[in-house]
C-alpha cells in the first residue's frame, strides 16, 4: 500500500479521498489555488501546497501537480472527479514521472472518453447501443450526413460532443432548421469545453429512465458490480438526485448488471467506474457511456453495500487483487443523495456565491454528509457551486424518503441561496414519493418551483448567530 499520495482536486471529493487514505495510514498532500486558500480540504490534509494564483487554471496544470507530488515524496495521485480525472494525458504523465495513477489506464480513459469509440467497443461486445452516427464530417458534408440520419430515424435527435461528459455538449433538436443550427453551435461549444469540436448524432429516446451500474475491476481480470443507481431526476442533463438501488424488476436488474460486467471486460477496465444506460418506455435498455472515475453519487452505493470505493481504488492502484467477490456484495435498504448547491432555483438556478452566515447540519441515524463548507466560509465564485452532498439511508424507500424530508427540514444554510427549499418541494411531491419519475421529471413538474422561500434577511441571520453564541456560553439552558 502507498505511504503517501497527492489528491489533485478540491472540495468535498478531496476530503472524501483523504479520509479513506488516512484510515489506511496513508499520508495525504492536497493542493490549492490562492483563490481557494480557505477551502476545507487544505485544513485536513497532512500537507497542503499552493500551486498558483488561480482561479481554475492551476488545478489543471499537469506539470505543476506532478512537480508538487514528486517534491512532496508522493507515490501516487488520485484525480477525484472533474478537472483532470478524465484527461488521458494526466495518467500518461504520472507514469512517466514514476507515479501511480489511482484510476483507469490512459488508453481506457481515451477510448471510453470518445463516445464514438466507446459505442463501437460495446457494439462489438454485443451490447445494445442507441442508434447513432459516426463522427460527423465538417461543413456541408456533415450537414448532409445529419439530414440523412434524421430522414431515417426522425426527430427529435440528440447532438452530442464526442468528448462530452457531465451533461455538457448535448443538445436536442426538433426539426431540420434547429438541426443545422445546432450542428454549428454544438461544435463551437464542444471546442470551448473540451478542446475537441467533433460531434455525432443519436436517436432520442422519449422520457427514458437513466440507470447506472457501479463496477470495480483489477489488473488480474477480476470484475464485480455493486448494483444499480437511478439518476433519472436531472436538469439539463445534470443529475440532481441519485438513488440506490434503482427500482427495477429483478430479471432486468440482473441483465443490466451482467451487461455492465461485459462492458468493463470489453473495454479492459481497471479501478472504479460506472456503466450508464437508458431504459425506454418498453423496458429496453441501451448503453450510454462509461464514466472513468469515481462519481459524485458513489455515496449511495457505499451506503447500501457498506463497501468503501475509494479504499478499493487504492488497493487496485497498488497492484492488489480485488478484496471482494461478487458473492460478498449484498445490497440492503435504500439510499438517496441530493446535491445541495449554492444556487437560486427560482432564478434559473443561478450560482449564489457569498459568505455562509449560518450553517447547521442535520444528523442522526442513516444520514451522511460529504461537504466542504463551514460557517463563516466565503464561497468562491470561481468553482463548482456544490456545498455538500446529503445522503440518507432507510430500510426501504419510504423510510429513506421520510428521513430525507426530516434532514432537509433540519438543514439550515443562511447567507446564500441554496437548493434546499426546492428539494423540500420534491420530497413532498406524490410522484416522487411513489417513484413515478424519469428524465422528464423536472420539466413536467415546474410547479415545484412555486414555493415561498423562507425569510433570509440579516435580522434573522443575526438572531440565529446570537442564539448559537448564547448556546456556546451556556448550553445547559437549552
Amino acid at each position: 500500500m502507498f505511504k503517501k499520495i497527492l489528491v489533485a482536486n478540491r472540495g468535498e471529493i478531496a476530503l472524501r479521498i483523504l479520509r479513506s487514505a488516512q484510515e489506511l495510514g496513508i499520508r495525504v498532500v492536497t493542493i490549492y489555488e490562492e483563490t481557494d486558500r480557505e477551502a476545507l480540504h487544505t485544513m485536513h490534509a497532512d500537507e497542503a501546497v499552493c500551486i498558483g494564483p488561480g482561479p481554475r487554471k492551476d488545478y489543471l496544470n499537469i506539470d505543476k501537480i506532478i512537480r508538487v507530488a514528486l517534491n512532496s515524496g508522493c507515490e501516487a495521485i488520485h484525480p477525484g472527479y472533474g478537472f483532470l480525472a478524465e484527461n488521458p494525458a494526466f495518467p500518461e504523465e504520472c507514469t512517466k514521472a514514476g507515479l501511480a495513477f489511482i484510476g483507469p489506464p490512459p488508453e481506457v480513459i481515451k477510448n471510453l472518453g470518445s463516445k464514438v469509440i466507446a459505442r463501437k467497443i460495446m457494439t462489438d461486445a454485443g451490447i445494445p447501443v442507441i442508434p447513432g452516427t459516426s463522427i460527423l464530417s465538417e461543413g456541408t458534408e456533415g450537414e448532409k450526413e445529419a439530414l440523412k440520419f434524421a430522414a431515417e430515424y426522425g426527430f427529435p435527435i440528440m447532438i452530442k460532443a464526442v468528448a462530452g461528459g457531465g451533461g455538457r455538449g448535448i443538445r436536442m433538436v426538433e426539426d431540420e432548421k434547429s438541426l443545422l443550427e445546432g450542428l454549428k453551435r454544438s461544435r463551437s461549444e464542444a471546442k470551448m469545453a473540451f478542446g475537441n469540436d467533433q460531434i455525432y448524432l443519436e436517436k432520442t429516446l422519449a422520457n427514458p429512465r437513466h440507470v447506472e451500474v457501479q463496477v470495480l475491476a483489477d489488473q488480474f481480470g477480476n470484475v464485480v458490480h455493486m448494483g444499480t443507481r437511478n439518476c433519472s431526476i436531472q436538469r439539463r442533463h445534470q443529475k440532481l438526485i441519485e438513488i440506490a438501488p434503482a427500482n427495477l424488476p429483478q430479471r432486468m436488474k440482473k441483465k443490466i448488471c451482467d451487461t455492465a460486467i461485459t462492458a468493463a471486460i470489453a473495454s479492459k477496465y481497471e479501478s472504479a467506474g460506472t456503466v450508464e444506460f437508458l431504459i425506454d418506455e418498453d423496458d429496453n435498455f441501451y448503453f450510454l457511456e462509461v464514466n472513468t472515475r469515481i462519481q459524485v453519487e458513489h455515496t449511495v452505493t457505499e451506503m447500501i453495500t457498506g463497501i468503501d470505493l475509494i479504499r478499493e481504488q487504492f488497493k487496485i492502484a497498488s497492484h492488489q487483487p480485488l478484496s471482494i467477490r461478487q458473492d460478498d456484495i449484498v445490497e440492503r435498504g435504500t439510499a438517496i443523495e441530493l446535491r445541495i448547491n449554492a444556487e437560486d432555483p427560482k432564478n434559473n438556478f443561478l450560482a449564489s456565491p457569498g459568505k455562509i452566515q449560518v450553517y447547521i447540519s442535520p444528523g442522526g441515524h442513516g444520514i451522511r454528509l460529504d461537504g466542504a463548507v463551514y460557517q463563516g466560509y466565503e464561497i468562491p465564485r470561481y468553482y463548482d457551486s456544490m456545498l455538500v452532498k446529503l445522503t440518507v439511508y432507510g430500510f426501504n424507500w419510504l423510510e429513506a424518503v421520510d428521513r430525507l424530508r426530516r434532514a432537509l427540514n433540519n438543514f439550515v444554510i443562511l447567507g446564500v441561496n441554496t437548493t434546499i427549499p426546492y428539494f423540500q418541494q420534491i420530497v413532498n411531491d406524490p410522484d416522487f414519493i411513489n417513484q413515478r419519475f424519469d428524465t422528464s421529471y423536472i420539466d413536467t413538474h415546474p410547479h415545484l418551483l412555486d414555493y415561498v422561500e423562507e425569510e433570509r434577511d440579516m435580522d434573522k441571520i443575526a438572531k440565529l448567530i446570537a442564539e448559537i453564541n448564547a448556546y456556546k456560553e451556556n448550553p445547559y439552558i437549552y
